[in-house]
């Protein structure tokens, strides 16, 4: 890609850095907030430098209590503020469980529309990482099955730092998953850009024709390496956006190829992927050419370290599913 005075080349956590800092420089009420994301720029460094140039009022370090965070995040929402709480592995989000539930999620409702949370709560989700339980998890199916929250994930640098600024623009609350081992991978983002794709739309990352395949966070970087690997032709989708779902663009592709493929990290059993193949089902079912068949974690909790390779989804188990709803 050619780049234009207004691109760079940025790792994701760079990317989603700079997204917040413009977001802080148009709107003086955008705080971040979260264990050591201030003076040592968050374990990820993802907010390097924000204290250095906002402030400590604005970039603020918080004792170690994610149900402090989040429930303090939802008394300034309520006195006007826009906090991004940042939550610093996926599996230390679940102490906030009894906020975000409870109240992040349930606010406007119960107000009867009066009061807006406009709170983000970014969390690095998956493994990829050689850590332990805890700091490699999936969360996701969680949030989604929680009414009135908003969940979207991030796969490249460029919806990074344009997913970022548009999840802090929102008035109801977002849980912003982000893909820890893709924080260093490179791309390229228009820093100059102001007019986004919508917040909540899938997209075509790679057309095809025989297979659909659908993935978000750091399971579609995997998925890409498989259609490249594979002389099939897949279309491979970015949900970005997992409530509300862009479904259109979905069906859109099935109806065509006649076959889907759901990839994610999080254990298959009652994970995400199910909810998208009852749908797929419901919707495209006299279109369908084999039945909706989903590759994913493995139910258990997460591994040592060691393990995880066999644990997450690669590409020889992405195309085996390949294979598997070709034949059928």
């Amino acid at each position: 890609m050619t780049e234009t005075p207004a691109t760079e080349t940025l790792t994701l956590a760079k990317a989603l850095n700079e997204g917040m800092r413009k977001a802080m420089e148009k709107d003086p009420k955008v705080l971040v907030m979260g264990e050591d994301v201030g003076r040592l720029g968050g374990v990820f460094r993802v907010t390097d430098g924000l204290q250095k140039d906002f402030g400590e009022e604005r970039v603020i370090d918080t004792p170690l209590a994610e149900s402090g965070i989040v429930g303090t995040a939802i008394g300034l929402a309520l006195r006007g503020y826009r906090p991004v709480c940042e939550i610093q592995f996926d599996g230390f989000v679940f102490p906030a469980a009894d906020q975000i539930i409870t109240q992040l999620a349930k606010m406007r409702m119960r107000s009867l529309g009066k009061l807006e949370l406009p709170v983000v709560v970014r969390i690095p989700c998956g493994g990829g990482i050689g850590a332990v339980e805890h700091h490699s998890e999936s969360p996701e199916a969680y949030f989604t099955h929680t009414a009135g929250l908003r969940v979207v994930a991030c796969s490249n640098p460029a919806d990074a730092y344009a997913m970022i600024q548009q999840s802090i623009a929102s008035p109801d609350p977002v849980i912003f998953f982000e893909p820890k081992r893709r924080y260093w991978e490179k791309g390229p983002v228009d820093t100059g850009a102001e007019d986004f794709a919508p917040l909540h739309a899938a997209r075509v990352v790679n057309p095809g024709e025989d297979v659909t395949v659908l993935a978000y966070g750091p399971a579609v970087k995997t998925c890409l390496e498989a259609a490249a690997a594979d002389d099939r032709s897949l279309e491979v989708i970015d949900l970005r956006s997992l409530n509300p779902l862009d479904m259109d663009t979905v069906v859109r592709s099935v109806e065509r190829t006649g076959r889907c493929v759901v990839v994610h990290e999080a254990p298959v059993f009652n994970g995400y992927g199910a909810e998208l193949a009852a749908r797929i089902t419901e919707r495209c079912f006299y279109r369908l050419e084999a039945p909706v068949l989903r590759v994913g974690g493995f139910s258990t909790p997460y591994p040592p370290s060691r393990l995880e390779d066999h644990y997450l989804p690669d590409l020889d188990r992405i195309l085996d599913a390949v294979d598997r709803t070709l034949a059928w």
